[in-house]
């Protein structure tokens, strides 16, 4: 990833920056609240850089809830999500608490701080799962991408053995990042919650193999599957989630022998 541009915090009062730090509309008030957040936060500056853009500013992410911008800390570059404005949430906390027990079990990014309008964590540069895909070359093809999906898929077992389902598996081109150590991350623990039944296995598994775009280009890395054996294997997973049930899914999905 290319750098972008590096502003501190009191570049950020510029009006093209404030938008971002206080999208969609900044107001005084709310741009000097947030920037003492970040002090608090030990966030030296802000770097603009991505794919996306708001207000014609370059971005890592933007969704319903948040933007995601770099930061530079003392610790050196994190990713910070900045809560919208407009967010149908009041705070942060509950993302970060979800994202606290994921790294409980070694899955997401780690955790660094989080605050009313910020949640601070390791900056992963990695491509979401679908690019990465088409980006894979090379006469160890098949064996890295056996790796890079069975690692996946025992991070949904650990979130499921903790009881946090992230929610947002079942459709998941943003949720997947990889580094180019083929490491997966399942990333947006926003809409994560300890309070409904987890399904973070057969989700990714649905994404994976059925209904999606993404699926197509499995199957012509991993060969055919036998489909409906796959869905009786997902659901006695889902009836009896033990560790024997979950490698029957590994073996249906051609990920273990």
């Amino acid at each position: 990833m290319q750098k972008g541009e590096v502003v501190s915090l009191k570049g950020l009062r510029e009006k093209k920056y404030c938008q971002v730090l206080c999208y969609p509309r900044c107001e005084p008030e709310d741009l000097g609240r947030r920037l003492t957040e970040l002090e608090r936060l030990k966030v030296n500056a802000v770097e603009f850089t991505g794919e996306k853009r708001v207000f014609e500013v370059p971005v890592l992410g933007k969704g319903c809830v948040g933007i995601v911008v770099v930061a530079y800390t003392s610790l050196g570059r994190a990713a910070l999500k900045i809560r919208r404005v407009d967010a149908d949430r009041k705070g942060m906390f509950h993302e970060g608490e979800m994202l606290k027990r994921a790294n409980a079990v070694k899955v997401g990014p780690q955790l660094l701080e989080v605050s009313e309008n910020f949640l601070l964590m390791e900056f992963i540069e990695g491509i979401h799962l679908p690019q990465w895909i088409e980006s894979l070359w090379g006469s160890d093809v098949q064996s890295r991408f056996r790796m890079v999906l069975h690692n996946v898929f025992e991070q949904c077992y650990r979130l499921d053995e903790a009881g946090l389902d992230h929610g947002e598996l079942s459709n998941a081109p943003k949720h997947i990042l990889v580094d180019a150590d083929d490491q997966p991350f399942l990333v947006d623990f926003e809409t994560a919650s300890t309070n409904r039944k987890v399904s973070n296995v057969t989700s990714v598994c649905q994404y994976l193999f059925f209904r999606s775009q993404v699926a197509e280009k499995v199957k012509i890395k991993l060969g055919k599957i036998d489909e409906k054996e796959l869905i009786k294997t997902l659901r006695t997973y889902k009836r009896e989630r033990t560790r024997e049930k979950f490698e029957k899914i590994l073996k249906k999905c051609r990920l273990q022998e």
